[in-house]
């Protein structure tokens, strides 16, 4: 291990775990082609209890499952058996009846029509299908008052019935449309997605700790997610995702640790190679990294519901644009991530990126609400600078 990284990183987790502005625990790790560069651990899993934060905890990995469940899109793509541009009710017949929100009515009742045309998985891929959630959308969030819409949260087929904010493939907005990827893998597979997933990419990489199913031996381990206060503090919550889930949510379901999620990072960084076995052709990989959005740009998401989002948005003023299922950089970001670089979060402020340029990625994890936590974000932007600082110059040296 770089002992100038380590000796920067370690300084980094202390603090953000110290102090009245803190963050419960945290796990970071940082990878290039070969291994792991750095890893480390801070913190306590749940506050007011003495397991420590360890490099082997198990989190709640949210929306950094999206990255996953379109890899398990593109092996189908590579196989000739699914057409990105074909209706998406070919495989996941439920989605045709999904329908349009043009808004409510005098008496609060929502307005419903239907699509223009017909949602593609292409579509899901990009976030151009017209979901949202309904942290991020006041239509979504009212939606769901009035009617009583399952929150995507509670992992049921309920909650994939969500309406549209928009007509297919006119927009761009951020949303559930991978966890209809994930029935749309089910449905050419016919097996569950976290079967799916367990033979065909945590098998060759070597994740053996990432499951949709919260495991015993995985709760051993479990980070507690904690409530950010309007007065800095934080309290543990009861609040889990489920653990033996109705549907295998592809958009947020997983749990994992930051050592698995590492492992899938570098099969992007070597084209598609894991350590037990290819997971993707390096032309698809070259493929999945491009923007697919042409000049519709990504933008920021507003935090409705307090509880659990704060607005947010990566590298502000700066262009970004949506890949296959990244954000991607349009603009160096001033963490010393270039051009090209791909990247997402998870909604309890877990982060990562992957730079295939300089062959450079890594994972942050903290289990806090809301989302765009201010210490842990700015946390994870200095991690990833001192990854820049120290590995970078030593790779090019």
């Amino acid at each position: 291990m770089n002992q100038d990284l380590k000796s920067a990183t370690d300084a980094i987790l202390q603090r953000v775990t110290t102090g009245a502005a803190r963050v419960p625990g945290v796990v970071a790790m940082a990878t290039d082609r070969q291994g792991t560069i750095y890893e480390g651990a801070a913190g306590q899993r749940v506050l007011g209890q003495d397991a420590a934060m360890t490099t082997d905890s198990v989190f709640a990995i949210f929306s950094t499952t999206k990255a996953i469940t379109g890899t398990a899109i593109l092996q189908l793509v590579e196989e000739g058996r699914l057409d990105l541009d074909a209706p998406a009710s070919t495989y996941a017949p439920d989605i045709a009846r999904v329908q349009v929100l043009e808004g409510f009515d005098a008496a609060g009742k929502p307005i419903l029509r239907a699509p223009k045309r017909a949602i593609t998985t292409r579509m899901l891929m990009l976030h151009t299908a017209g979901f949202g959630y309904e942290f991020f959308s006041d239509k979504l969030r009212d939606y769901a008052a009035a009617t009583g819409q399952a929150s995507v949260v509670t992992s049921t087929k309920a909650a994939l019935s969500a309406p549209l904010l928009f007509d297919p493939g006119e927009d761009w907005d951020y949303g559930i449309n991978i966890d209809w990827c994930g029935q749309v893998v089910e449905g050419l597979r016919g097996r569950r997605l976290g079967e799916v997933m367990a033979e065909r990419i945590f098998a060759p990489l070597g994740m053996s700790e990432t499951s949709f199913t919260l495991t015993p031996a995985l709760r051993a381990r479990l980070a507690r997610i904690h409530q950010r206060g309007a007065d800095g503090g934080l309290t543990p919550l009861d609040f889990e995702l489920p653990a033996e889930p109705e549907v295998h949510m592809g958009g947020h379901g997983l749990y994992a640790t930051v050592g698995d999620y590492c492992r899938f990072i570098r099969m992007w960084l070597n084209d598609g190679a894991g350590a037990h076995g290819r997971v993707l052709k390096p032309e698809t990989v070259r493929m999945a990294e491009r923007n697919g959005l042409g000049e519709k740009k990504i933008r920021m998401l507003p935090g409705v519901i307090p509880a659990l989002s704060n607005d947010a948005e990566f590298f502000p003023g700066l262009s970004k644009s949506w890949a296959y299922t990244f954000m991607v950089n349009d603009e160096p970001a001033p963490t010393g991530r270039p051009v090209g670089a791909l990247g997402w979060a998870g909604l309890a402020n877990l982060f990562y990126w992957i730079d295939r340029q300089n062959g450079l990625g890594g994972f942050w994890a903290t289990q806090i609400f809301p989302f765009g936590d201010p210490v842990s974000f700015t946390g994870y932007m200095e991690f990833e600078t001192a990854v820049y600082q120290h590995a970078v110059a030593k790779l090019a040296a």
